[in-house]
């Protein structure tokens, strides 16, 4: 087993600046960071000079085919019980404050930030100047700087990568500054641990330290994205999308696991990206340029475009153990469960060039139901499809986390929360106007396990999965019979071609029917007790379509 370790002791390449001084770069400086005094800044480096750096510093190693190998350290997930949120009269009012958008104070963030200039002021940076959303009406121009080569790697792989004229005229929008080795005093920095993310809308920066994970910088800039759009009237959305020859759009809503990237990286469709759109009144785009998917148990059977990326340079391997061979074991969880890859999206030979869609016709919420009672596909009238946009539901399985030995329900609003500084009933509005607007179909896809709960019965195949989408898609389910499920009042199809149809009610898939309603019941409580929160916020039509108890 190769494991990497650090942090890093850095290979001093000083004299090498001048290679590398020639890319364009915005006439914005770094004065307002308090580092314009640093001698070495690298400006907007190329893949392959970046993959130099990254090796020199000792942040990462080649794979056998290629690829870069990168070990975060300690965190190898986000942290978002050490995310804040700086509390700012012009935002008060506005940000869904709570355990997911935690408030701190102005001089927490200012004590901290002139804590990390000075940490920085003497060490080698590197700038990546980007765009975040391919509709040019509708896009974030960021700054990243961090002391890392691998998260500039990260950046020109997840975001869009502006002209050599667009780099000329950049003026950062939202910066992130990033400190992975500079950890905090919580008794004297006022934050919950040695790591800290803090959001400071005031003055448009994310500060990060005490963290290697780069996942930290996408979702902290998709956050700004998600506070920001709906104000414009554009819906923000947690979800992978693609189109057909003819530009039908779908976009698919889900919690990580539930198959959000695998079921849209579908070889017979066009890729319009896997993990964050918005819908504005001219269709849908990308908010990125890349893609960063799990893959954990990845095969080249069962995900064939996922897995050839992981052969190619340019990719980043996240926490992924390599054997003898240096060849990724992704069955391998020793380190993780949460292992990736980033890669830009024009690895996927189906991707689209554009980034953008037509509005979609069909809308998808992919859930994990590790409970087995859900069923495998069904149709959501715009009430029941607002309600469960906010519920976000999913399930945890044996072994996914420690102590966890059971199937266990989560509630993840806008199937997205630690991500949406608003509150959920904005973003189910603004949703629910779309597809109204727009007619568009909304399905609620079960990826999870059928028969019985995880243990007993079995994980739905994903033949059969990809097979019932492309029906609803393709519109072969307009036409068939349909009932209605006894406790969820989904509109349930009793016919898909090639699917058995025993498989398509869940009910019957049990040993023992009763076992199955006692679930359902079981299940149905848990979707009640997590909407409490949200009723007072909700209209009576959202209400109604919550499900029925025995």
């Amino acid at each position: 087993m190769l494991i990497l370790k650090g942090p890093y002791k850095p290979i001093e390449t000083g004299a090498m600046k001048a290679d590398y001084d020639v890319h364009p770069r915005s006439h914005i400086g770094l004065d307002y960071l308090g580092l314009e005094n640093n001698t070495e800044v690298y400006w907007n480096l190329t893949p392959a000079e970046l993959y130099e750096h990254a090796i020199l510093h000792g942040e990462a190693i080649l794979t056998k085919d290629h690829a870069l190998l990168v070990h975060t350290g300690k965190f190898t997930g986000r942290s978002p019980k050490d995310k804040f949120v700086v509390e700012q009269p012009e935002i008060m009012d506005e940000i869904d404050w709570g355990p997911i958008n935690q408030p701190t104070t102005e001089d927490v963030f200012d004590n901290l930030f002139k804590k990390v200039q000075e940490y920085l002021s003497d060490k080698r940076l590197f700038v990546k100047d980007v765009f975040c959303g391919a509709d040019e009406n509708n896009r974030l121009k960021v700054r990243v700087v961090s002391e890392v080569a691998y998260h500039a790697l990260f950046t020109d792989n997840m975001f869009i990568n502006p002209s050599d004229e667009e780099l000329a005229a950049h003026v950062p929008e939202f910066t992130v500054m990033a400190a992975p080795f500079f950890e905090a005093d919580p008794a004297v920095d006022s934050t919950r641990s040695s790591t800290f993310i803090l959001v400071n809308m005031a003055k448009k920066i994310i500060l990060i330290g005490g963290t290697m994970y780069s996942g930290e910088v996408k979702k902290g800039i998709f956050s700004i994205m998600n506070y920001l759009l709906p104000k414009k009237g554009v819906m923000a959305m947690h979800c992978s999308a693609n189109h057909d020859a003819n530009g039908k759009t779908a976009i698919f809503f889900g919690l990580s696991g539930t198959g959000k990237t695998t079921l849209s990286a579908d070889p017979d469709k066009t890729l319009i990206g896997d993990d964050e759109h918005g819908w504005s009144d001219e269709g849908v785009f990308n908010f990125e340029g890349g893609c960063y998917a799990k893959t954990i148990n990845l095969t080249e059977e069962n995900e064939p475009l996922i897995f050839a990326t992981t052969k190619m340079p340019g990719t980043i391997l996240e926490n992924v153990v390599l054997n003898e061979n240096r060849e990724p074991d992704f069955e391998d969880v020793s380190l993780t469960q949460n292992t990736r890859c980033s890669y830009p999206l024009k690895f996927i030979p189906n991707a689209s060039e554009t980034g953008k869609g037509n509005h979609p016709e069909n809308v998808i919420f992919l859930t994990c139901d590790a409970f087995g009672v859900l069923p495998p596909i069904s149709r959501l009238t715009p009430e029941q499809a607002m309600y469960h946009f906010i519920s976000g539901y999913t399930a945890k399985v044996a072994g996914t986390e420690r102590g966890v030995t059971e199937p266990q329900a989560t509630f993840s609003a806008c199937f997205g929360s630690p991500f949406m500084p608003l509150h959920p009933s904005v973003y189910a509005e603004l949703l629910a106007e779309k597809i109204r607007k727009h007619e568009s179909k909304v399905w609620l896809v079960n990826t999870g396990w059928t028969g019985g709960p995880a243990g007993t019965g079995e994980r739905m195949k994903l033949k059969f999965t990809r097979k019932m989408l492309s029906e609803a898609i393709d519109g072969g389910l307009d036409k068939v019979e349909y009932v209605k499920d006894p406790i969820f009042g989904f509109d349930v199809p009793i016919q898909v071609d090639g699917v058995p149809s025993k498989v398509l009610i869940p009910r019957y898939t049990w040993q023992d029917a009763r076992d199955y309603d006692n679930k359902a019941d079981e299940l149905a409580k848990m979707f009640i007790k997590n909407f409490k929160q949200f009723e007072d916020k909700c209209s009576k039509e959202i209400l109604n379509a919550a499900p029925r108890v025995l």
